[in-house]
C-alpha cells in the first residue's frame, strides 16, 4: 500500500506515493527543507486520518510549531487539534509517555536499546501511523560511546508498525552512513548558493520496491509548504 507524502509533485517520482510502514532517511544539508517535507508529512498523515507523531532531538513543541506556522498547509491546526502529537525526546512529558508504554525497566534513555524498545512500545501502544524523528545527529552525539548505537536503534525501529521518516544531517549525498543502508528509502535535500540566488532540489536515492531515476528534481518553498516540480531536472 502507498500512502501520500503531503509534498505537491514528490508523489509522482514514486508511482504515487511511498509504501506503507516503512523506514526512509531523508538527508540534506541545513536549509534544505527537510523538517518542511517530514512536517507535510505528518500533516497530510491526520488529514488522512491516521495517528502521527513528530519526535524531536533538540527542538520545543512551540519552535516547531511558530517555524512551520509560517506556512499555509496545516501544521499548526493540526497539532492544535491533537491530529499531530510533538515531543521531545528529553522533555518530562515524552519520557513519562514513553516510559509508560515499554515493558523493559530501567532508567530512560539509559541506553539506546532501551530508548528503542519504548519508542517501538509506544507506537504500537497508540496506534501511530506516522512518525517522523529528528535528527540522528543528535542521537549519535547522546550516544557516542556506542559505536553501533544507530544500527541498533534503526534495527528496532524497523519493526514498528509505522511509516518512519528519519532525518539526517549531510552535506555529502555520496557519503552513506549506516542508516542509509538500512533504511527501505533515501531522499537527499539539494540547496545549491549560485550567482543567480539559491538553487533547491530533491533526489531520490534508493527506494525499495519502486522504480526510479536518481535525477534532481527542482524544489521550491512556496505559501503552502515545499513544491517539487516531477516534471523538470536541476542541471549541475
Amino acid at each position: 500500500m502507498r500512502i501520500t507524502t503531503g509534498v505537491p509533485g514528490f508523489d509522482a517520482l514514486v508511482d504515487g506515493g511511498i509504501l506503507k510502514d516503512r523506514l526512509y532517511v531523508i538527508s540534506g544539508p541545513p536549509g534544505s527543507g527537510k523538517t518542511t517535507f517530514c512536517s507535510q508529512f505528518v500533516t497530510q498523515g491526520a488529514i488522512d486520518g491516521e495517528t502521527t507523531l513528530f519526535l524531536t532531538l533538540h527542538e520545543s513543541e512551540d519552535e516547531i510549531v511558530s517555524d512551520m506556522g509560517n506556512y499555509e498547509f496545516g501544521f499548526d491546526r493540526a497539532v492544535e487539534s491533537g491530529h499531530v502529537k510533538v515531543l521531545n525526546v528529553f522533555d518530562s512529558e515524552a519520557q513519562r509517555l514513553l516510559s509508560s508504554s515499554s515493558r523493559s525497566s530501567g532508567e530512560f534513555l539509559s541506553n539506546v536499546d532501551n530508548l528503542a524498545n519504548q519508542l517501538v512500545a509506544f507506537v504500537e501502544s497508540r496506534g501511530v501511523d506516522r512518525l517522523v524523528i529528528d535528527s540522528t545527529m543528535l542521537l549519535e552525539y547522546y550516544f557516542s560511546d556506542d559505536l553501533n548505537a544507530l544500527v541498533k536503534f534503526l534495527t528496532k525501529l524497523k519493526r514498528a508498525n509505522a511509516t518512519v521518516l528519519l532525518i539526517s544531517e549531510m552535506t555529502d549525498p555520496t557519503s552513506y552512513t549506516d542508516g542509509h543502508y538500512l533504511a527501505h528509502g533515501v531522499i537527499f535535500m539539494h540547496n545549491y548558493l549560485e550567482s543567480g540566488g539559491m538553487t533547491r532540489g530533491v533526489q531520490i536515492i534508493k527506494m525499495r520496491g519502486t522504480q526510479i531515476d536518481c535525477d534532481i528534481r527542482p524544489v521550491e518553498f512556496t505559501e503552502t509548504g515545499l513544491r517539487v516540480d516531477p516534471d523538470d531536472k536541476v542541471q549541475v
